[in-house]
This record gives C-alpha cells, structure tokens and sequence, in this order.
C-alpha cells in the first residue's frame, strides 16, 4: 500500500500542473483584471497606471507571467488579496479554520443521522418505518440547500429565535473558554446541518439498499444456518460489506468541505473559505480566488487518494499494491 500511495502521490503533479494552467487561464480570461487593487485609486494618470502595469509585470506574455505566478505559489506564496491588502496565505489561514470546523460538523451529523437510518431502514425494509425514512430521504434530495438554507433562517432563527442566522461566535465572549465553544457550537448547528442535508439523504438510500442486497447472498444464508445471531450478521457481515461504497463519498467529503459550503456559509454569513471564494470572485481578487480553487483541486486528489486507501482497509480483499 505504501508503493501504491507513493505512486499516486508522484501522479498528483502533472495532474496539479494541468490544473494550474486552466486556472491561471481561466483567470486571465474574465473581465477586468485586479490591477486597481493594487495601485493608488486615486491617481488616474495615465502614465502612472502604465508604468504600474509594467512594474506589476500585466504587461507580460501570458507564459512568463503564468510561470511567476506558479513559481511563487509552488514556494507558499499566493500573492496579496487585492481586496483585504494581505497576504492570500494569511487570510486563507484566518478562514480556513471555520469551514473545516463547519464541515467535520456537517460530517458527523451526516453520518450518524445516515447510519442510524440506514441501518434501521435496511433491517426493516418496506414497513412504515422505511417508508416515513425513504420519504425524508427524497424531500432532502429535492429541496436544493440554498432554499433549505433561507426556509432553516427564517423559522428556527427569524421566527423562533433558537439559532443564529450568521456569524461563527459572539463576539463577546472570550476566546478559548467553554462559552466560546459553546457559541461556536450553537452557531455552527443550522448551517452543519443544511450542508449536510443532502449527502445524509444519499447516504441514507445507498446504504439501505446494499444492506438489503447483501442480505439476500449466499454468506448470509450460511451465517444463519450455522445459528450466528442476527445481530452479529447485520453488525459485522453485512454492515462491513454495505459500507463500501460509502467510501468512495467520504474520499469526495473531504473537497466537500470547502466547496460545498459555498452557498451555505454565504447565505448564513458564516466567515469561511466558502464566502471567501465568492467574495474573490465578484471584487475580482483573483490571486485569492486562483489560489483557493488550487487548495480545492489539491483536496479532491487527496480525497481520491484516502477513498482508495480506505477500500483497502474496509475490504481486504482488495490489493492496491
């Protein structure tokens, strides 16, 4: 396994360089650059703005100044936000704490809520129980998050006054104590659970399915004409089996994260890297959006990466080496 990971990490580079180009690309091609960000917006000469541009380096071929950019980045430096006049590396690091904070939540609500009624509904299936759990399950899939988001806002904050509607903590209560947790803890609740609202529903459905499927193969018949209790068949032989391919979404999870709280942390306010990225796009600071969209391609490789590895370790029977 360990030449197998080596492999695919050597692998992630030509992948990462491709991905470098399209972005950088990408970012020259939309409209505007971010130059106004970084001169003085109140002179408006134009002999200033050009020698700006020069001394920039806008006014270079789009080879040398794609290779700058990558040469610099590859070092661990992402440039300067044009938007917020600080290093991108510096205002990733303040973000990136709440989104991963808002997705490790989302992910734990996911998957207790998936397994509890997907073990539940496979066991059970077509009774009342499964119906009411495969109902729940299609109103999570067709309700987009954006709409969850603002219908969650408007009853359990608006209405009921239960929850906050934005931010991550109050801010006036002191870092590091118990009601700071608990702050970030209440404000993180609504918006874990509207982000992971429409994975639990996936889950939920896939991992039921495959409980009933393995339930009906020939190891479980042999289980149970050896007299193994029923718990110990569902708990161990089909619930290792079943979980596979649950696998293959936690490796993608782990992109998710980020990217999928996009909307959510801009509809609830919620500092992350997620409102960031859309805040990098409309104000054109695109060294902050370059660099943010890399971290997401570098984390979905990663995710490919750990989903592999972990089939390994779920099902022996498959050898990556």
């Amino acid at each position: 396994m360990l030449k197998y990971t080596i492999r695919r990490l050597i692998g992630m580079i030509p992948m990462l360089l491709l991905i470098s180009i399209v972005v950088f690309l990408l970012a020259k091609a939309m409209p505007g650059d971010s130059l106004s960000g970084e001169i003085d917006p109140t002179n408006t000469d134009p002999q200033y703005i050009e020698q700006m541009r020069e001394r920039l380096g806008y006014n270079d071929p789009l080879p040398v100044q794609y290779f700058n950019w990558a040469k610099d980045f590859v070092q661990g430096d992402f440039g300067t936000s044009t938007r917020y006049k600080m290093p991108v590396s510096e205002l990733i690091a303040q973000r990136l704490p709440n989104t991963i904070f808002l997705g490790v939540s989302s992910l734990v609500i996911t998957y207790i809520l998936a397994f509890g009624m997907g073990i539940f509904a496979g066991r059970r299936p077509y009774t009342i129980g499964d119906h009411i759990i495969g109902g729940l399950n299609y109103l999570g899939l067709a309700i987009p998050s954006f709409i969850a988001a603002v219908f969650a806002i408007y009853f359990f904050s608006f209405n009921l006054g239960w929850i906050p509607y934005s931010g991550s903590v109050d801010i006036q209560i002191e870092k590091g104590t118990l009601d700071y947790w608990i702050s970030r803890l209440h404000h993180v609740l609504m918006p874990a659970i509207v982000l992971g609202a429409l994975s639990t529903a996936s889950y939920t459905q896939f991992l039921r399915n495959d409980i009933i499927e393995n339930s009906r193969k020939d190891f479980v018949r042999t289980a149970r004409a050896k007299g193994t209790p029923t718990s110990k068949i569902y708990n161990v032989h089909i619930l290792r089996n079943s979980i596979i391919p649950l696998i293959t979404f936690l490796g993608f999870d782990i992109a998710t994260i980020i990217s999928g709280a996009i909307i959510t942390e801009t509809i609830f306010t919620y500092p992350g890297i997620g409102q960031l990225f859309l805040n990098s796009v409309g104000n054109q600071d695109y060294p902050t959006m370059m660099a943010i969209t890399m971290l997401l391609s570098l984390l979905t490789l990663v995710g490919n990466l750990v989903a592999d590895i972990l089939y390994g370790v779920v099902d022996p029977r498959i050898r990556l080496d």
